[in-house]
């Protein structure tokens, strides 16, 4: 998208960014009850172009919430379900010999049979359940887009888009993520469990005879152009800034880090956390229905992009100490001016 559009046209264009976004909300809405800030992290990650982890127990509608999304804009989408067994190549895909005239003599031939990883969103279903070695799999497609087999490297669809879930480290047969792969998602999203209505309304949906259909809203072409316009939001410096204070203040050694983040913390967010924070805040404006990001944005996602950047050390992890609280000492010692 040119940068060289009028005011009138940046309005125009943002007003039907945001009414496309209403419509996409409101379609997942008429399915998943409640669970209104899940939808608005997800949805942030697929306007910003980044991949995004939900953490819950099992039961919360995770998977469902996922599939529901990919209907509604209108995707390919596959499912990976993660298992301690499942083998890289499961995901990736292989090379199988296939026979010619002659059967697995001469005119035999390796032909490669792309894995589900080649979709536009991807629901990796339990992804902690898997060994080290399979969640590394998806490191190379979340990073760059491309998947490498059979000594190939193949580009992935765009939009591409992985959407991880994952049950809290505490619950026995988990594996904990990488911290590289970690870095790789833009959202890292909690899921509760739900409240007394909204478990009702759960309960009238799904024990009744009554189905609900999703229905398309959004396809991959207008959904690349709302990606462009969010990167062409204009963003004050001094908000800028802000976001780079708030980053450098989860590392111990700044000067903003409050007493928590001293104490326990021992690495502090990457500067990938800083781009998503600052993406996000984009996206967030135009769910709000304004023009260009504020402050309020900004403190409104900085725990979903840095909760997983951030390290506890030693003496954190001991105590339980969580990293929420850490980022919440730290947007109010980072000063707004």
């Amino acid at each position: 998208m040119s940068t060289a559009i009028t005011t009138a046209e940046t309005q125009q264009a943002l007003q039907q960014l945001q009414d496309d976004l209403r419509r996409l909300v409101d379609e997942v809405q008429r399915v998943i009850v409640g669970q209104d800030r899940v939808i608005e992290g997800v949805v942030t990650c697929l306007l910003a172009g980044g991949h995004g982890l939900l953490e819950g127990v099992p039961g919360l509608g995770k998977t469902l919430l996922i599939r529901t999304l990919a209907q509604a804009v209108h995707l390919d989408f596959a499912r990976i379900q993660f298992t301690p067994d499942l083998m890289p190549a499961d995901i990736v895909g292989t090379s199988v010999l296939v026979q010619g005239e002659e059967g697995f003599g001469a005119g035999a031939r390796l032909e490669y049979q792309p894995g589900p990883i080649f979709a536009n969103i991807v629901l990796a279903d339990e992804v902690n359940r898997a060994t080290p070695k399979t969640q590394s799999a998806l490191l190379e497609a979340m990073a760059e887009g491309t998947v490498t087999a059979g000594g190939q490297t193949r580009r992935l669809p765009v939009p591409f888009l992985v959407l991880a879930t994952q049950n809290p480290l505490e619950m026995e047969g988990t594996y904990p993520l990488p911290e590289a792969q970690l870095d790789r998602f833009l959202f890292k999203i909690r899921v509760d469990f739900p409240g007394e209505d909204e478990l009702m309304s759960i309960l009238d949906r799904t024990t009744g005879n009554e189905g609900q259909e999703v229905k398309p809203v959004l396809d991959a072409p207008r959904l690349l152009q709302m990606r462009e316009l969010v990167r062409a939001i204009p963003v004050a410096e001094s908000l800028t800034r802000y976001v780079v204070r708030v980053l450098r203040a989860s590392h111990p050694d700044d000067k903003h880090a409050p007493d928590l983040v001293k104490r326990y913390v021992r690495f502090g967010g990457s500067p990938r956390g800083a781009q998503a924070m600052l993406l996000a805040a984009r996206v967030r404006c135009c769910l709000q229905g304004r023009l260009s990001p504020s402050i309020e944005d900004v403190r409104a996602v900085t725990p979903s992009a840095l909760r997983h950047r951030v390290i506890l050390n030693f003496e954190g992890e001991a105590e339980g100490v969580q990293i929420d609280s850490c980022l919440a000492q730290v947007l109010d010692a980072v000063p707004t001016d």
